[in-house]
């Protein structure tokens, strides 16, 4: 597949040294099972909402919308951070394309029916893109099942700190080392609530010195609908 490369950033890696609050240390027992679980219980979601921050030299990028988990694709709206509006727009993408629908004043919202016309497609890059990046990475932040999670602490996954993101308590941890993947270069931690439930990513992406962050958001997930006479390619 053509994302393959950034697809694996997704899955657990180990991350490098950082400034969370309580430093490093071996997972329990409970909380190897909850980052075994985090990942599914996205897909038994089916779907969520999601903020994607994606880092840039010349200014970033925020979308804001949903990720269907299940049927691996994603739609939302485009906002520049620090730059002009020439990227702001909606925006739809599956593991294969990216749907770009450029407004000159883009809504905080996407319509919960994307416009009918008005849609360039192209490609997903595979890498150097760290928009792209981001948004196959965010598709695959589920998982049809578990994860082993006798082998997670095995293979490195840690516990770095506890923190809240949006009243809840969470504890923020990695996974292990995917030795053989191509993209591991990056780090990833998750935000991982009591039940197992993933509050928040975020990944550092070999094209920028800044790492992205995904928040999943207490919206209730309204199922998307695909970019008119588009048929989503999981």
């Amino acid at each position: 597949m053509a994302v393959a490369a950034v697809a694996a950033v997704a899955v657990f890696v180990v991350a490098d040294g950082g400034a969370d609050p309580g430093g490093q240390r071996a997972l329990t027992s409970d909380e190897a099972n909850r980052l075994a679980i985090t990942r599914f219980r996205n897909f038994q979601a089916h779907g969520r909402t999601v903020t994607i921050t994606v880092p840039g030299t010349a200014g970033g990028l925020v979308v804001t919308g949903s990720i269907d988990f299940q049927g691996k694709l994603g739609y939302g709206v485009v906002h520049g951070t620090g730059r002009d509006t020439s990227s702001d727009g909606l925006i739809q993408w599956t593991a294969a394309a990216v749907l770009v629908h450029p407004m000159a004043n883009a809504p905080a919202q996407a319509p919960a029916s994307p416009p009918p016309s008005g849609w360039y497609s192209r490609p997903l890059q595979s890498s150097g893109v760290a928009l792209d990046s981001s948004l196959a990475i965010a598709l695959n932040l589920a998982s049809d099942r578990p994860d082993n999670a006798q082998l997670l602490p095995q293979n490195g996954a840690a516990w770095w700190g506890r923190d809240e993101v949006d009243g809840h308590r969470v504890d923020v941890m990695t996974g292990p080392y995917s030795r053989g993947r191509a993209g591991t270069a990056g780090t990833v931690r998750y935000w991982v609530g009591e039940d197992g439930t993933m509050y928040r990513v975020r990944i550092s992406v070999g094209s920028e010195t800044q790492p992205v962050v995904i928040d999943f958001g207490p919206q209730k997930y309204v199922p998307i609908k695909p970019v008119p006479g588009v048929t989503p390619r999981p």
